[in-house]
């Protein structure tokens, strides 16, 4: 027991010494004075911001009817899909890995979100919006989840609530 004590005092003794010092490398550069250039701001577009109610989006849903009112039992179906499918990547209020989508539903038609869930990588591949979408998300691909059309219609009233 005391040789075991003794070595690891031994070994504290010589870890806490002297240690060598580090080579600093000097670089002489040349005094470089910065010449003003002017570079106008590169115009972007956001496609997650702009506003497009006229496209439909590619898939199965081709009209949906939406009454004024909301479906409250939808909107309930429509969180509990959300909350289990949709929350991992995207938020209502906030950008996360995919976007904020509490006010989609007055940028985008109920058609084109309905087939953005159930169609998501042909949407990709053709909708210039998602398209967008997918490129300013840096290429984070939706993940294609089996959603009904029931769930999806779920969803969007669910989404429609938020708006």
């Amino acid at each position: 027991m005391k040789n075991v004590l003794f070595i690891a005092l031994a070994l504290l003794v010589f870890s806490c010494g002297d240690k060598p010092e580090k080579k600093k490398f000097e670089y002489n550069t040349p005094d470089i004075t910065p010449t003003e250039t002017k570079t106008e701001p590169k115009e972007t577009t956001s496609f997650e911001s702009l506003v497009d109610l006229e496209n439909k989006g590619i898939g199965p849903i081709k009209s949906v009817e939406l009454d004024e009112t909301l479906n409250t039992e939808w909107v309930k179906k429509g969180e509990t899909v959300f909350n289990t499918t949709c929350v991992a990547c995207h938020k209502t209020d906030k950008k996360f890995i995919g976007p904020a989508l509490g006010d989609i539903t007055s940028k985008r038609s109920p058609e084109w979100i309905m087939n953005m869930i159930m169609n998501t990588s042909e949407m990709i591949k053709k909708d210039p919006l998602a398209k967008g979408i997918y490129e300013e998300y840096n290429k984070a691909p939706m993940v294609t989840a089996p959603i009904s059309e029931d769930n999806a219609r779920a969803l969007l009233e669910y989404l429609r609530s938020l708006d």
